[in-house]
């Protein structure tokens, strides 16, 4: 198997990949692994969605499965079954292997009150948030991660989301602006994916392919507790520190909501690879989503309040 080293600088999950002392860039992961180039990379699976949208299913897509959903709907919901149809078909083999969290919303320059406030806003956001916060008003931008703190500085642009608390404090985000906003509604747990070269896969013996699943589940379960570890003191320094904490407006959430409906039925409508996928997806969340509102959501509510009252 390929050696595999990641890194964060150059965009969130950038991972590369060493094989036979050559490195394959961060965003070639998932063609490298499917022309055999290597045979295991590590990436995230929306960073392909310029070649099939269907990849977004396998980080997040806008208002989708927080990190406790998609782990159920991949190991017991199908999505396991119904994401590998797909990505098998290309030549590669996905085992669930990392997770954020619920992300932020951003840093802003300047407040966001309604969504008038978003146009022409210059904002650094790719993927399907920035697709659908363009319907919206903002001027979506591809930045790199080592580029963002400059270009804020600079003016270049009025607002950058990057991942949460505790990633986004070692890049000195809150110098630069002040209005930090909840939540990242585009990416409510976005999932990291081990890809294997579907050839490779199949010739490894039983026991070696559990084994890798088994680190893969591994390193999902570590990622997940690093951030939820990192995060809360990280959020207490920012805001010690001057950070004005801002929940988007419920009108520009609903605004949003909206938009990324369209945008999924408009998919939908001419790639059956997607249809399935966001069908499979999409039906696991809303009745996951009624079960927690039950207990899960209520419970954490009331505990939240009342530490503080």
């Amino acid at each position: 198997m390929a050696k595999r080293v990641g890194e964060m600088s150059g965009g969130k999950f950038n991972i590369r990949v060493f094989a036979g002392g050559e490195i394959v860039p961060g965003l070639q992961v998932m063609d490298s692994v499917a022309n055999a180039t290597v045979e295991l990379g590590h990436t995230a699976p929306y960073y392909y969605v310029g070649k099939d949208p269907t990849w977004a299913f396998g980080t997040a897509v806008p208002f989708g499965l927080n990190f406790r959903q998609y782990n159920a709907w991949w190991i017991f919901g199908g999505g396991e079954q119904v994401f590998n149809e797909f990505t098998q078909g290309l030549g590669v083999v996905s085992l669930l292997a990392g997770n954020t969290g619920a992300q932020m919303g951003g840093w802003f320059r300047k407040e966001i009150k309604s969504t008038a406030d978003l146009a022409g806003v210059k904002m650094r956001i790719g993927g399907w948030g920035g697709t659908v916060f363009a319907k919206l008003g903002i001027v979506p931008t591809q930045i790199a991660g080592g580029e963002i703190y400059q270009a804020l500085e600079r003016g270049t642009i009025d607002a950058a989301e990057w991942v949460g608390p505790y990633d986004d404090e070692k890049l000195g985000f809150h110098k630069v602006a002040k209005f930090y906003y909840y939540p990242g509604w585009w990416e409510g747990g976005p999932a990291l994916h081990t890809q294997v070269n579907k050839k490779a896969w199949d010739s490894l013996p039983k026991e070696y392919q559990a084994m890798l699943t088994a680190a893969s589940y591994e390193a999902n379960a570590w990622m997940m507790a690093k951030y939820d570890a990192g995060n809360a003191a990280a959020l207490k320094r920012l805001i010690a520190a001057g950070v004005q904490l801002r929940g988007y407006p419920r009108e520009v959430m609903d605004a949003a909501f909206k938009a990324a409906n369209a945008l999924y039925a408009e998919t939908a409508a001419k790639n059956a690879a997607f249809k399935k996928v966001h069908d499979s997806y999409m039906a696991f969340r809303n009745d996951s989503a009624s079960w927690l509102r039950v207990t899960e959501n209520t419970f954490d509510d009331f505990v939240a309040a009342a530490i503080r009252r």
